[in-house]
């Protein structure tokens, strides 16, 4: 078995294969690897690197990948580097995944400067995968000047993401006004940029009326705690339109969140965040995997089938039978 400091060097040399075989353990759910993932990310913590984390996120069809294609190629010429953790969906009954969004990407595949990592959802909640937030800091630990972590899509659960990132970024149609029908009202409160895509020439009466709508949506939003107005952009990746414009966007909100030290109060608050969501994974999987449960369980289960016991009472008795044990 590779060693941790295997992988702590071969991150801190900017190993690309290192650093992919370091994703790979802390995906892994073998209980052999955990101790040294536990090891590797407790070292990566230490390493004193940050980049900007920016989540990417639009209803399917918003044409994410395509503008992470565009801003990307814009940020390499800028001699920035970048990782792209992009996550696809997951077939239910399968669990396989198309991870089809490198093709999409195809400027950056072969581009040194860009780490693209396709992971399945594998069915998790939030629009992310099951260790994207581990996988976060070790590209971190890496030192890419930025992350974008490029989500399933809109949904009522597309909400975890918020507490990895810095920034939200919401891709939108030209056609808003049947779009934002659709959108819940949470994810629009969440995004700090929202852009129109595809406002190509062909489109751009109906993206400008887009756009002036959004922010008028925008603009009967409750003010958040960081004190920033959500920008609305016009951006087209296939013409490569108002890239520029959102990068300076980009820069304004890291100024002002750094000034303000909001960015250092997010991140410890997001610390707490997922301090508490992964207590609740941990009792979960103790739970889940207890031989006695699982016995008590079925037991249960056929009376229930009985009518001998309710679902609810059935329930209570399983936990607190656990807790007691």
């Amino acid at each position: 078995m590779l060693t941790a400091d295997y992988y702590i060097n071969g991150i801190l040399q900017q190993d690309r294969i290192v650093l992919s075989k370091a994703i790979t353990l802390i995906e892994s759910t073998r209980k052999e690897d955990e101790a040294v993932a536990n090891d590797v990310l407790k070292a990566c913590l230490q390493i004193n690197k940050q980049s900007k984390r920016i989540a990417i996120t639009g209803a399917p069809g918003a044409g994410k990948s395509t503008f992470i294609n565009a801003f990307g190629q814009h940020l390499i010429t800028q001699n920035f580097t970048l990782a792209v953790l992009a996550i696809d969906p997951s077939s239910s009954a399968s669990k396989g995944s198309i991870l089809g969004d490198k093709t999409r990407m195809e400027d950056l595949v072969s581009n040194k400067q860009c780490y693209i990592r396709p992971s399945a959802s594998l069915s998790h909640l939030g629009g992310v995968a099951y260790r994207t937030r581990e996988t976060i800091l070790l590209c971190e630990a890496f030192g890419f000047d930025y992350i974008f972590i490029e989500t399933v899509g809109v949904g009522q659960s597309e909400t975890a993401v918020k507490n990895m990132v810095d920034l939200m970024l919401l891709l939108l149609l030209p056609n808003a006004g049947d779009e934002l029908q659709g959108i819940k009202r949470g994810i629009m409160e969440m995004a700090d940029i929202i852009i129109i895509n595809k406002s190509e020439k062909e489109n751009d009466v109906i993206a400008k009326i887009a756009a002036a709508q959004v922010k008028h949506a925008v603009h009967l939003l409750s003010a958040s705690e960081k004190d920033w107005s959500p920008a609305v952009l016009n951006v087209s990746s296939i013409e490569k339109t108002g890239i520029e414009e959102l990068h300076e966007k980009i820069n304004s909100y890291f100024i002002k969140m750094h000034t303000s030290g909001f960015l250092t109060h997010n991140r410890n608050a997001q610390d707490y965040y997922w301090f508490e969501e992964t207590i609740q994974q941990e009792l979960q999987y103790q739970f889940s995997n207890n031989s006695n449960v699982q016995q008590l369980k079925a037991s249960l289960q056929e009376k229930i089938k009985n009518k001998e016991i309710n679902a609810v009472q059935a329930a209570r008795f399983l936990v607190t039978n656990f807790l007691e044990n």
